[in-house]
């Protein structure tokens, strides 16, 4: 299986929000309610970023859990308000996901298989970043219309 690492040029943010939550359900569960509380106060809504949030976050806590390490959310207003990057950091950079474009669909009665599919759906472009050793980021970005 070959990865392809995407990376992209990232401005300096206009508004950004760091967390860093227990790799659980509620930990997950978390994530998406802040990032929904934060969008709102920023004056940002996007139904899409809370649903890559969720992905991102459930991921983080079932296939990058490491017991006793957290897992990061960030989230920022970039390029003069034009996008939202997203990125959720976790210490198993072992555990590697497909990436961009190598995502298989899961059999259809399958009960897992389908949130980076929601991710790759939803935002406009996406990715795998490594390090520093263990971490590896998962991160999504969404075009902002005004």
């Amino acid at each position: 299986m070959t990865l392809k690492i995407t990376r992209t040029e990232r401005s300096t943010p206009a508004r950004q929000f760091t967390v860093l939550l227990s790799p659980t359900r509620r930990g997950a569960r978390l994530a998406r309610l802040l990032t929904s509380a934060q969008l709102g106060s920023w004056g940002v809504e996007s139904e899409s970023a809370a649903q890559i949030v969720a992905e991102l976050a459930a991921n983080a806590t079932v296939h990058g859990r490491v017991p006793g390490r957290d897992f990061r959310l960030d989230l920022a207003v970039e390029d003069d308000g034009k996008r939202l990057r997203i990125e959720v950091t976790d210490t198993r950079s072992d555990r590697l996901p497909p990436g961009p474009g190598a995502l298989a669909v899961p059999a259809s009665d399958s009960e897992a298989g389908r949130g980076l599919l929601i991710v790759e759906a939803l935002a406009d472009r996406w990715g795998v970043m490594f390090g520093p050793v263990p971490r590896k980021t998962v991160w999504a970005e969404l075009d902002l219309v005004p």
